[in-house]
């Protein structure tokens, strides 16, 4: 009896109230082998043995484990967190015998809907795309969660598109910000934090004739009035240098909502030497990160 209280530690998880039960894997079996828990409580498993060991259950419908499967090396923990009532029977699928079974009993009302969400790359140019993917800890598949974004500049989020959930709760979607965008899964009263995917705009550098160049700059706002900065590769210094600022100003619309800000300039570079161009953060203003051109030959 007192091994048994000294082997399950509860510990307070967040504001929720919601508790971790541990569980030892020894050499005999899992210590103790039956919890007794409420929903949306968290079972710890750690390998006191010399050998691997699996946690396997026979119904994973609520259950949220990590790592997945749950098999742990010696001295290595894993949890599960069960968002359903019921009783959850586990075993070692690689021991034979009684001792590497056990069971959780889980008592209350269903815990409510969680989401997760995460971004990436949180970093993207113009045009080019980002993956939003989730888990909705019920594990529930078919479940349709609706995509949100806030753009810079904009009060209230839109809807950008919904996902069915599918096998373990995982949804996923590629978006394409124009802007540096907030967004956040929802699925009816349950919303997920927000991640924010940040937008460089889109630099073409070319060369038009001897010493002279041309700049492109696509985004979903004009930049005209704003200064670029022309740089060269310094060899020796091993850095890249300014030359010159280069004011944009001329306007043409791309496909919609595109707006290509433009200039053409003169400069003079020694031949064959790296250059490229700059809008810096200070140019860009808020609603996105400063860009890099691609790197040409003068």
């Amino acid at each position: 009896m007192l091994l048994a209280i000294a082997l399950v530690t509860l510990a307070i998880a967040g504001a929720a109230g919601a508790k971790t039960v541990s569980v030892t894997i020894t050499k005999n079996g899992y210590v103790p082998s039956d919890v007794a828990i409420a929903t949306g409580d968290t079972v710890q498993f750690t390998n006191s043995d010399t050998a691997a060991h699996q946690v396997e259950f026979k119904t994973m419908t609520g259950v949220t484990c990590t790592p997945n499967p749950l098999v742990l090396q010696p001295t290595q923990s894993g949890s599960c967190t069960f968002r359903n009532p019921g009783t959850f029977s586990y075993s070692d699928p690689n021991v034979r015998g009684n001792t590497f079974r056990g069971t959780v009993t889980v008592t209350g009302a269903p815990a409510p809907d969680t989401l997760t969400l995460a971004a990436g790359p949180k970093i993207v140019v113009y045009g080019g795309k980002s993956t939003l993917s989730g888990v909705l800890l019920t594990q529930k598949a078919g479940e349709n969660v609706d995509l949100l974004g806030t753009a810079c500049g904009e009060t209230a989020a839109s809807k950008v598109t919904a996902v069915a959930t599918t096998t373990g709760g995982a949804f996923s979607t590629l978006v394409q910000p124009l802007k540096n965008t907030a967004y956040t899964a929802k699925l009816r009263n349950t919303s997920s934090q927000a991640v924010t995917v940040k937008v460089r705009p889109r630099l073409r550098l070319g060369k038009v004739a001897v010493k002279r160049y041309s700049l492109r700059v696509s985004a979903a706002q004009s930049f005209a009035g704003k200064y670029a900065t022309f740089q060269r590769y310094n060899g020796t210094l091993k850095r890249w240098t300014i030359v010159k600022r280069v004011l944009l100003r001329a306007n043409s619309t791309g496909v919609a909502p595109t707006v290509i800000s433009s200039v053409t300039f003169r400069a003079s570079v020694p031949t064959r030497v790296r250059i490229r161009m700059i809008l810096p953060q200070l140019q860009v203003g808020s609603c996105y990160l400063g860009g890099t051109s691609n790197v040409i030959l003068s």
